[in-house]
């Protein structure tokens, strides 16, 4: 069956009471469900747990690719706002790195400690804009957050703390403005519902009704957005 980019092996068993998706090592999907289950109920079990889906093809993709290092040589690019920009190597600045006329600067005495100069950079940026999309949501969304804080979360892009802070991944600053957006709303919808329950996922909907689309995207494509 075909579920727009999505395809799956059906088993059915007279066994099985209810519908379940497997995501075989290799990628494979398998949709096993009671022979009575038609194939438009079928459809539907799909696009509910579509997320879910993205998200487990995400990780094995992770786990199957070697993503290149960054070298931090003149001409090479990073991500800032789903936008890139290409690296230039100066040695008339005062900081070790700046984004200027469309361009990363990054000065010549500070390539040894490139990386820590980008994580640097694009914490601080992390921390203005995202505290900025705070606070235009938390008013209509009807909380007040502690506070915004950017570290490195591992795989996850965000993460609701203890007093209501608001923990992002400084990578949530490559991603296009609409999809960081879309983690902003997830986190603050998190500070009224702690899981994923019809709850929550109507909290986010209110705040943002097209959140399935962006959601979809960056289970599908955040995986592509580059680290450093």
């Amino acid at each position: 069956m075909q579920v727009d980019d999505l395809l799956f092996a059906i088993r059915r068993s007279a066994r099985r009471r209810t519908m379940q998706i497997t995501v075989e090592r290799t990628g494979e999907l398998i949709l096993s469900a009671p022979p009575e289950v038609g194939i438009d109920q079928l459809r539907e079990f799909v696009s509910e747990k579509r997320f879910w889906i993205y998200t487990k093809l995400a990780e094995k993709d992770r786990l199957q690719r070697k993503v290149p290092r960054k070298e931090f040589v003149g001409g090479e690019g990073f991500l800032y706002l789903g936008r890139t920009h290409r690296l230039k190597m100066v040695d008339d600045q005062c900081t070790p790195l700046k984004l200027v006329n469309g361009r990363f600067a990054l000065h010549h005495d500070a390539q040894a400690d490139a990386r820590e100069h980008f994580i640097r950079w694009y914490s601080d940026r992390a921390r203005v804009w995202l505290s900025g999309r705070v606070a235009d949501y938390q008013s209509r969304m009807e909380v007040a957050p502690a506070g915004v804080k950017v570290q490195d979360l591992g795989y996850r892009w965000g993460s609701c703390g203890k007093g209501d802070w608001l923990y992002f991944h400084w990578k949530t600053i490559l991603l296009p403005p609409h999809i960081a957006e879309y983690v902003v709303v997830h986190e603050i919808a998190h500070l009224h519902e702690p899981h994923h329950t019809p709850a929550f996922w109507l909290r986010v909907e209110r705040a943002m009704p097209d959140y399935v689309q962006r959601r979809a995207w960056l289970a599908e494509h955040g995986i592509d957005v580059e680290g450093i």
